[in-house]
């Protein structure tokens, strides 16, 4: 019996993977560019805490850090000012405080 009850203890306190955070929307207005986020944030143990603009290659080009979670405004936008971006084509990636830099990353149209 105690086997049992330690499996199932084992089970429900290993770790929990909330969704990654979701680039739902960017816009470029100027040298504006604002980007929309959703991600299941639980409060300050869990949520978006960033974004970045990559080249085609992976290198950054700007980031914008997000202090606070978003737990009542899903999804959330968010600006970051950046002069002189390349005309080379540019992605988003999000980033969240527990499993970090996401992945998949979107498009920045131009």
């Amino acid at each position: 019996m105690m086997y049992r009850s330690l499996v199932g203890l084992l089970i429900f306190t290993g770790p929990v993977f909330a969704d990654p955070p979701e680039i739902v929307g960017s816009d470029i207005s100027a040298n504006r560019v604002s980007v929309t986020v959703s991600h299941p944030d639980t409060g300050w143990e869990h949520y978006a805490d960033g974004w970045r603009i990559e080249a085609d290659n992976g290198a950054v080009i700007a980031t914008r850090e997000l202090l606070h979670p978003h737990v009542n405004e899903q999804p959330f936008t968010r600006s970051l000012s950046v002069g002189g971006l390349p005309e080379a084509p540019l992605f988003i990636r999000a980033k969240c405080s527990v499993d970090g830099w996401s992945e998949t990353r979107a498009p920045l149209p131009r």
